[in-house]
């Protein structure tokens, strides 16, 4: 009897805890749920580097033409699409014929004063193109110091920020196909150094040259990047969709 009565009261007692946590657990769930949906809300998405993504974009306020007319473009329009409700920002400071020195003269106003939540950069084949014209000033050891110190500004400022690094690519086309050992060996030694930063920086990679070389089994290198250098259109839908799917796999509230 004296065992009985113990044990009842041991139910009374647990379900009374129960009972007791029972409403703050269900309080606390949409208040779970509100922050997952708020992951993301507002989020600045900036893009640098050179011609590949100015795109041509415009200088001023024409809303047109403001991202240019490539894969920075096709990435904006996608996710300013799908989730009208994160209230995303999006900016081009891409500058044709860049090369590292170059953003490194402008990076405090195009990129740290911007203060992006993701930060994606592609650049290196002027780089590239300045050291095979003879400038060993833009050797692959000047272009992993010019770029490590843009990501020290920008960790040291922005420690927040989510680095998205992408890979200068080419493909055996026009001027390039006729030095493409020359090219091929540079552009290679600076992917290695791009893959070595985003380790480094903790930085999403993007392996443009391994999407590219893929698709020739689609369809020849022309229809890809017209000269070597520059995508088509194809090219650049190519690279939107690598981007999307690379950085959604760690930024998850962009998943479409």
């Amino acid at each position: 009897m004296i065992n009985n009565r113990r044990n009842f009261i041991k139910q009374i007692t647990a379900l009374g805890t129960v009972a007791s946590l029972a409403p703050s657990l269900t309080e606390a769930m949409p208040v779970v749920e509100a922050k997952a949906r708020k992951e993301g809300e507002g989020y600045t998405f900036l893009f640098q580097g050179d011609s590949i993504t100015d795109g041509n974009r415009t200088r001023n306020n024409d809303w047109n033409h403001i991202m240019g007319h490539g894969y920075a473009y096709i990435i904006a329009s996608k996710l300013g699409y799908e989730f009208p409700g994160k209230g995303f920002h999006f900016y081009n400071r891409g500058i044709s014929g860049n090369k590292i020195p170059d953003l490194a003269t402008r990076w405090k106003t195009d990129t740290l004063d911007i203060k992006p939540n993701v930060l994606s950069i592609l650049i290196g084949i002027n780089d590239v193109s300045a050291f095979l014209n003879g400038n060993k000033e833009f050797s692959a050891e000047q272009y992993e110091i010019g770029y490590k110190n843009l990501l020290d500004q920008t960790v040291q400022q922005l420690p927040d920020v989510q680095l998205v690094l992408c890979e200068p690519f080419i493909l055996p086309v026009g001027n390039i196909k006729d030095k493409w050992e020359a090219y091929s060996s540079e552009v290679r030694q600076r992917r290695d150094i791009v893959k070595k930063l985003s380790t480094a920086y903790n930085a999403i990679l993007v392996e443009f040259q391994q999407a590219f070389n893929k698709a020739l089994t689609k369809a020849p290198a022309d229809y890809w990047i017209w000269d070597g250098i520059h995508p088509m259109p194809a090219g650049h839908e190519l690279m939107a969709r690598k981007w999307m799917i690379q950085v959604g796999k760690k930024l998850k509230f962009i998943r479409g």
